[in-house]
């Protein structure tokens, strides 16, 4: 199995591995306090991850999409919650400046904010709408200082949720409707006047430590914007693939717990670990077969797209990211099927692993989507098989 480390740079690799360690020390206290802590925010900030997928052109690091998957399926192993929050900065980074999706002042806005160790996310969904890949008009509105989307600045009202990260963000991408229904994007300083954070994200099922509260905007000031453009697929691909790679992350986080507590688990009657019996030498490697085959498909994807990006590759990553996700799922279900008892109590991690690895199926694209996608491309035979 290719490691995640062996396709990254030496300084990617370097920035990958701090973030890592921030995860690994800071994520129980924010699964504790059910929010992203003020110590944990700073430590990714100052991992220098949020310049990995920054193009080198803008001193960034310049990571692929094949290198930003490997490097998110590194930070889901540490831990899922943190993961996705450096996950969201780095696939609007990389979508926006791989495709050229915004204006000139706001993608320097967006570099800037990068090299400073500024986190930042895109903000979408909204209680009504629900997630925007199923279409509809936000209902949060943006109201023009002046006239038209030339004008100097605009003021932005409504409420977005499942904004990952909310109290660790520097930044947002907020999406907003104007009076006359046109939907734009408006880089919100998010400690700035007009903003506030409700913590909605409290007793979750999963990603506990992800900060994934609404945010409140009540006439905050956005002076550079995005105006109206049609979708590129690099939103799409580098939303997906951070997906799937966290998400893989968490189910050989839980591959590596039950190889664990397999060796250590000696019960009297048996006298010997349970890694010697054959029914847990089946499920370990069932597990273990259905990751490899999960990540090896998420490399063949993101490598399609790295080589030709464009529209014939994104239903390849859409599936990748349904088999990622399904994969973790069946990872962690399995591992807590074979240890037992012991996988429910803290203990062990598999429990959070379990609740962790299902969000991954509420991301878009569904299955139903993913795989209809892929199928109706292979069918065309406009896609990479």
């Amino acid at each position: 199995m290719t490691a995640p480390d062996s396709i990254l740079s030496e300084a990617q690799a370097a920035v990958v591995a701090r973030a890592a360690q921030a995860i690994r020390e800071h994520g129980p206290a924010c699964e504790a306090a059910q929010d992203v802590t003020p110590q944990a925010a700073l430590a990714l900030s100052e991992s220098g991850y949020t310049r990995l997928t920054l193009p080198e052109a803008r001193r960034g690091l310049g990571a692929t999409l094949t290198q930003f998957a490997g490097a998110q399926r590194t930070l889901g192993e540490a831990g899922a919650g943190l993961a996705l929050v450096l996950a969201m900065h780095g696939h609007v980074t990389g979508a926006a400046f791989q495709g050229r999706t915004l204006p000139e002042p706001l993608l320097e806005a967006l570099a800037g904010a990068c090299g400073r160790g500024e986190l930042l996310n895109a903000l979408a969904s909204e209680p009504e709408l629900g997630s925007p890949s199923r279409g509809g008009l936000p209902r949060t509105r943006a109201e023009a200082d002046g006239t038209g989307f030339e004008s100097g600045g605009w003021r932005v009202a409504g409420r977005k949720t499942w904004s990952t990260g909310s109290r660790a963000l520097t930044w947002a991408l907020v999406t907003a409707a104007t009076p006359d229904g046109q939907v734009g994007r408006y880089l919100v300083n998010l400690r700035g006047p007009g903003v506030r954070t409700e913590a909605t994200w409290v007793d979750a099922l999963a990603l506990r430590g992800s900060g994934s509260h609404d945010v409140v905007f009540e006439g905050a000031p956005a002076i550079l914007h995005a105006p109206p453009a049609p979708a590129y697929p690099a939103s799409s691909a580098w939303f997906w693939a951070a997906v799937a790679g966290t998400y893989l992350g968490v189910g050989f986080a839980a591959l590596h717990a039950l190889r664990a507590y397999a060796h250590e688990r000696t019960p009297t009657a048996l006298g010997a670990p349970i890694a010697t019996l054959p029914r847990v030498q089946e499920q370990v490697g069932r597990i273990g077969a259905e990751l490899l085959a999960a990540h090896t498909f998420l490399l063949h994807a993101t490598r399609a797209w790295d080589e030709q990006p464009g529209a014939g590759a994104v239903p390849l990553i859409g599936a990748a990211k349904a088999v990622c996700t399904n994969a973790a799922v069946t990872a962690t279900d399995l591992a807590v099927r074979t240890a037992g008892g012991a996988a429910l109590t803290a203990g062990l991690p598999l429990e959070r692993l379990l609740r962790d690895a299902r969000a991954g199926l509420t991301h878009p694209p569904g299955d139903d989507s993913a795989f209809t996608a892929y199928g109706a491309a292979l069918l065309r035979g406009d896609t990479p098989a």
